[in-house]
């Protein structure tokens, strides 16, 4: 737990990637989408926690703005599973290939992303093609990361009030495999 609050207190208060928000901002904001819509705690995490893998790694956020991909959903999904299960990893390893899909299934997604995420689009990957996306779709978690990057789309708000990280601490101790040491 204090290795997920020093992010959120430290790497997570500097700017993300070109958007009017920091990056901590940005995923509080994600988790307070996904409880107004009524997820359950798994993906609200998930939707808390997905961005972190722009932490981690060998490449960070600002290599992958310089056009070198992060893969920072396989980073993140990974370094997460050393106390998550599935349920909240699996939608944090797929939000970025949700954005791949979304943009080659529903008219009008690629234009509603910001200009950072059609930036990073083009670097991940582009819009998938229909094969992709036929395989995507079969994914179990596919639903919840569809989902999850509806909400991440939508935390962009310089204006929004959330609540701060301690408001998840205890959703995020339950959720745990085993307690997470304060």
């Amino acid at each position: 737990m204090d290795e997920l609050r020093r992010l959120f207190g430290s790497d997570g208060a500097r700017e993300y990637l070109g958007e009017p928000v920091t990056q901590a901002e940005h995923m509080l904001q994600a988790a307070a989408l996904a409880e107004r819509a009524g997820a359950p705690d798994a993906l609200v995490a998930a939707a808390l926690l997905h961005d972190v893998g722009h932490f981690h790694g060998v490449l960070t956020g600002a290599d992958l703005m310089a056009g070198t991909d992060n893969r920072h959903s396989d980073t993140g999904a990974d370094w997460l599973a050393q106390w998550f299960g599935p349920e909240v990893c699996e939608p944090v390893r797929l939000h970025v290939a949700a954005k791949r899909y979304l943009c080659a299934v529903e008219p009008g997604y690629h234009d509603r992303l910001s200009e950072a995420s059609k930036y990073t689009l083009g670097v991940q990957g582009g819009p998938m093609s229909a094969q992709e996306a036929q395989r995507f779709a079969a994914h179990p978690y596919a639903a919840d990361a569809v989902a999850l990057r509806r909400w991440d789309e939508q935390a962009k708000d310089p204006s929004a009030e959330v609540p701060d990280f301690a408001q998840y601490q205890g959703l995020l101790q339950r959720l745990a495999r085993e307690p997470l040491s304060d």
